[in-house]
């Protein structure tokens, strides 16, 4: 099932399953689990470890060289769990040290022309739109959405069921279950759509947007809401919207031009660039 014009290194390990395009090519240390599709002028090259049922459309590059001054030729790796798509163009590089991998998780879907950088944590069931671009260690938690163009700074977390809509920036850490309106850092409130098809239910829904009030439109320093809020909300959701705000070490995006949206996680905590 290998195309007679592709290029595969005789140590490069393929399941036999694996579908090869024309011309593509894939160096030694790279490992493809059962049933992928490598499709033409895709390049997998660099410790590259891939698992079950997925697809690589026209031109992807998977496991190049991250873009990172720093880094010296190490054996560094990628790893890709099963059941993921990557469109047309898609790049995602190994990480800059052996102390780290790059990992994209399973069940994802990356949409053409999108970029993962170096030392990235991709989990489960996220989409990222075309020409959306995260820079080097980017956690990107379950069934978040990004969408086309959206821009995202190093080290920065998007957490679990957050949305960005198009075009939107950020260099803060965007909170579990929230929308990022277009322009940087700026919250636009839930992602009531996505809450209500991920199965939450009424009940959960009312207390995160009560938390949400809380956190981000009382009118006191963030510091202070997260205090309060922890002793009033007890929720599975709400726990984990809490803690995602209490752990961040960049701060967190908030809703512009309301009270407490000053833009800092943390009222008394510089933005780190």
């Amino acid at each position: 099932m290998i195309h007679a014009t592709a290029v595969v290194h005789p140590r490069a390990q393929l399941d036999s399953t694996v579908k090869v395009g024309p011309y593509a090519v894939i160096d030694e240390s790279v490992v493809i689990g059962p049933e992928c599709i490598v499709g033409p002028h895709v390049y997998l090259t660099g410790v590259t470890t891939i698992g079950a049922h997925n697809e690589f459309h026209a031109g992807c590059v998977l496991g190049d060289s991250p873009q990172d001054l720093k880094y010296k030729n190490a054996p560094t790796r990628l790893r890709i769990g099963d059941h993921n798509v990557f469109r047309e163009h898609v790049t995602a590089h190994r990480s800059n040290s052996t102390d780290e991998d790059t990992v994209i998780g399973a069940h994802n879907f990356l949409m053409a022309h999108c970029h993962v950088a170096h030392n990235c944590r991709l989990g489960d069931h996220i989409i990222i739109a075309n020409g959306a671009l995260l820079a080097g260690h980017v956690t990107v938690q379950d069934r978040a959405f990004i969408s086309g163009n959206c821009v995202v700074h190093q080290f920065c977390r998007i957490g679990a069921l957050s949305f960005m809509q198009g075009g939107s920036a950020i260099s803060k850490d965007l909170p579990p279950f929230t929308v990022a309106r277009r322009g940087e850092n700026a919250l636009g409130g839930l992602n009531s759509v996505g809450l209500r098809r991920a199965g939450f239910t009424t009940h959960e829904r009312m207390e995160l947007k009560r938390l949400y009030h809380a956190l981000f439109a009382s009118g006191v320093g963030l510091r202070t809401a997260l205090t309060q809020a922890r002793s009033s909300f007890s929720g599975t959701a709400a726990q984990t919207l809490l803690e995602f705000v209490a752990q961040s070490k960049r701060g967190v995006c908030t809703p512009k031009g309301q009270a407490g949206g000053d833009g800092n996680a943390l009222a008394d905590e510089p933005d780190r660039l």
